[in-house]
C-alpha cells in the first residue's frame, strides 16, 4: 500500500491492479487539459463518479499492450456504491455524502495512444447508477444512470504543450448546487509554451452547457478564459500567477444554484521536496 492508502499490485507486461481512493478512468484524458497554474479542470469534480478522485475505486491498468504495442494504454475501473453514513433515501449526517457526491455502482474504461513524434489520442466512458438520493433530493436531474463519453488530443514536445477534450455527460455534471444536468457538453482547450529560462506562459477556454434543465432550459454551467505563467527558479521551487476571466452572466440560474460570475486572480509559491 502507498502512501495515498492505493493498495497496488504489478505484474510486468500483465498490467496492475490497484484499490483504494485513486482518480477515475475518465482522468486519464481529461487530465491532459487540468495543467493550469491554479484553476482548470472543474466541468468535473471529485467524487463526481468516475470523472476525478474517487472512492472504492478497484482499477486494471495495461500499458504498450502487455509489451505488444508501444505507447497503447488501456484500464479498466468499478466503483462500489457511495452513499450517505445515515443510509440511501435519508439525509446525510454531518460527517456523510451529500447527494452531489454519492454514486450507485458504477464501471469504466479508458483507452489512450501515443500516436506519433508527442502526440496522443485517448477515449473514456464510464457509466454509473445513480443512488435514489440524487432523485429525490436535487432540484435538477432524473434518471437511473450516469454515463460520461470523453475523447480528447495532445500534443507535448519541443517545449510545447497543447490539449483539448470534448466531454458529453448524461446525468453526469453538476448544475452548480441543484443538482445535475440532464445532458450536458463539455469542453476545455490549452496552450502552453515552456521557455529555457523557466517562463511557462499558459492560455486557456473552458465550458459547460447544461441542456434541458428543469425550468432553466440551456444553461452554461461553467465558462471562462484562463490567462496565467508559472515560473520555476529550479527543480523545486515555482511561482505562478493565473487569472480566470469569467464569461457567465448573472442570471437567476446563476443565483439559484451558487454558481460565482466573477473573475479571480490567484497567486502561488509552490516548493516541491
Amino acid at each position: 500500500m502507498d502512501s495515498s492508502g492505493i493498495c497496488c499490485l504489478k505484474f510486468g507486461d500483465a498490467g496492475s491492479f490497484d484499490y483504494g481512493r485513486n482518480y477515475g478512468v475518465v482522468y486519464d484524458v481529461t487530465s491532459w487539459t487540468d495543467v493550469l497554474p491554479e484553476f482548470g479542470g472543474d466541468t468535473y469534480g471529485s467524487d463526481n463518479f468516475l470523472q476525478s478522485r474517487a472512492n472504492g475505486v478497484a482499477t486494471y491498468r495495461n500499458s504498450d499492450f502487455f509489451g505488444l504495442v508501444d505507447g497503447l494504454n488501456f484500464a479498466l475501473q468499478y466503483q462500489g456504491k457511495n452513499g450517505s453514513v445515515s443510509g440511501e433515501g435519508t439525509s446525510p449526517t454531518n460527517n456523510g455524502r451529500g447527494a452531489l457526491k454519492q454514486n450507485g455502482d458504477g464501471y469504466g474504461t479508458s483507452l489512450t495512444y501515443d500516436i506519433y513524434d508527442g502526440i496522443s489520442a485517448g477515449f473514456a466512458y464510464s457509466h454509473s447508477k445513480r443512488n435514489g438520493d440524487q432523485n429525490s433530493q436535487l432540484a435538477l436531474g432524473r434518471g437511473d444512470n450516469a454515463e460520461t463519453y470523453t475523447g480528447g488530443l495532445k500534443y507535448d514536445a519541443n517545449n510545447i504543450y497543447l490539449a483539448t477534450q470534448y466531454t458529453q455527460t448524461y446525468n453526469a455534471t453538476r448544475a452548480g448546487s441543484l443538482g445535475f444536468a440532464n445532458k450536458a457538453q463539455n469542453f476545455e482547450v490549452v496552450a502552453q509554451y515552456q521557455f529555457d529560462f523557466g517562463l511557462r506562459p499558459s492560455v486557456a477556454y473552458l465550458q459547460s452547457k447544461g441542456k434541458d434543465l428543469e425550468g432553466y432550459g440551456d444553461q452554461d454551467l461553467l465558462k471562462y478564459v484562463d490567462v496565467g505563467a508559472t515560473y520555476y527558479f529550479n527543480k523545486n521551487m515555482s511561482t505562478y500567477v493565473d487569472y480566470k476571466i469569467n464569461l457567465l452572466d448573472d442570471n437567476s440560474f446563476t443565483r439559484n444554484a451558487g454558481v460565482s460570475t466573477d473573475d479571480i486572480v490567484a497567486l502561488g509559491l509552490v516548493y516541491q521536496f
